[in-house]
């Protein structure tokens, strides 16, 4: 029987860190699913009925049933169940050491140990637990984000203190009568070291792609800032070229009147008068800045032939300052000229109700097809999923931030599949 709980201990360590930590889903076919379970216990009773845990055995099925359990690339999954079978083997090894220490003070020749392991499993299980919540969790961050070199720096650094403490525990276990417990208290100290330097490597390579996350969100934000200056300095420069050419129109038209051309002259009167007025901003919404990000898009739109509206008007500005109002609104509208150019009716609607309290903002635009979820946690649609998928976050970030609240959710109108998007910015002051 111990043979099959070890087995299933094993199996559920290897679909946590799986799931958990490396972010990949189960398969959607239960066959698959049921079989692997199904090898893992046929592996514990031949185990069990022979009374020998064999290497060969267990490389077979942990990589069988993980292969079998998961979806993604066979070569990935063979590779990483043979991973984690080397690192959650160095880490139970600890935790077998650990348990020893406390409870007699280290090896003894000729001790059965085999009830120790269960325990050691869910020791082991805490530290994994704990370096996904602490760490990665916590922070958003995952083990497939994980440069290779960390993840390769994580296993050497286990294999080497997993030799050393093979060689004291061996050393301790035959002259463990010429010790007293401060020996022992000092081996238990160092195991513990040794998990913890195992974190401290982690929580490196999280503060590593931190690092380079918030230098990209950065450039996304001046990338943004970018676009809407040179957006401005093409309208500047369009009405000082109209300036400059202001006394030539004011001259033809002087001539259209003295020469009593009437019809002529109110033309070219409307002619000047449609050149000024694509200078103006066309939408208005109440705040300056907002304007700028709103009219930006609306000249992105309209050359993707989107037909974009907005609705509604504020009575003063935004209470967001103006890095939070750029990612906000930037991203969000980023997203739908994105998303809209690619519907067959391609079109975006902007939002704007004022309440005593509250300012909502409803960006909804049209998508190729309704997005079928049960949360409003949606990600990139975009292949290289590491690098994209910023955006949304720190939307989620800057609404947070001035204690906002939002919503998204894919819905159908008319026939129409729409992506829709709501947000509650509370006034400042309340």
């Amino acid at each position: 029987m111990i043979y099959i709980v070890d087995n299933l201990s094993n199996f559920f360590i290897y679909l946590f860190i799986i799931y958990c930590g490396f972010r990949i889903s189960p398969r959607r076919n239960r066959f698959f699913i049921g079989i692997s379970l199904l090898i893992v216990l046929l592996a514990g009773a031949f185990n069990a009925y022979y009374d020998v845990n064999s290497p060969i055995v267990y490389i077979v099925w942990s990589v069988l049933s993980i292969c079998l359990f998961f979806e993604e690339r066979l070569g990935r999954l063979i590779v990483l169940s043979a991973a984690l079978m080397y690192f959650t083997g160095i880490v139970d090894t600890f935790s077998v050491m650990l348990i020893q220490v406390i409870m007699i003070g280290g090896g003894i020749t000729g001790t059965d140990i085999a009830w120790w392991m269960e325990p050691a499993y869910l020791l082991s299980f805490a530290v994994y637990l704990l370096a996904y919540l602490r760490i990665l969790k916590k922070h958003e961050v995952y083990m497939c984000h994980i440069e290779f070199k960390y993840k390769f720096a994580l296993l050497v650094q286990g294999s080497i203190f997993q030799m050393f403490y093979n060689f004291v525990f061996v050393f301790f276990n035959e002259n463990h009568a010429m010790y007293g417990w401060d020996a022992y208290a000092v081996f238990f100290i160092s195991i513990v070291g040794a998990i913890y330097s195992v974190f401290l490597t982690l929580s490196l390579a999280v503060k590593n792609i931190l690092s380079n996350r918030q230098n990209r969100e950065l450039q996304a934000f001046m990338h943004m800032q970018k676009q809407q200056y040179d957006y401005q300095l093409q309208q500047s420069a369009a009405i000082r070229r109209f300036k400059h050419d202001l006394v030539n129109h004011m001259g033809a038209l002087r001539e259209l009147m003295n020469e009593k051309k009437t019809e002529e002259a109110k033309a070219y009167i409307d002619t000047i008068w449609n050149i000024q007025d694509e200078f103006d901003l066309k939408i208005h919404t109440g705040d300056s800045f907002l304007d700028v990000i709103v009219n930006y898009y609306l000249y992105l739109a309209e050359k993707e032939n989107i037909e974009f509206a907005v609705v509604g008007k504020l009575t003063g500005k935004m209470p967001l300052e103006m890095f939070d109002m750029t990612t906000l609104m930037g991203n969000i509208l980023e997203n739908a000229v994105e998303a809209a150019a690619k519907a067959d009716v391609p079109r975006i609607r902007v939002e704007l109700v004022e309440h005593k309290k509250e300012i909502f903002i409803v960006v909804s635009n049209s998508v190729v097809k309704r997005i079928h979820t049960k949360t409003n946690s949606f990600t990139t649609s975009k292949k290289d999923k590491e690098n994209h998928g910023f955006g949304l976050k720190n939307m989620i970030a800057a609404v947070e931030k001035y204690h906002g609240e939002y919503d998204m959710e894919s819905i159908e109108e008319n026939g129409e599949a729409l992506f829709k998007i709501s947000i509650a910015i509370p006034k400042a002051g309340d």
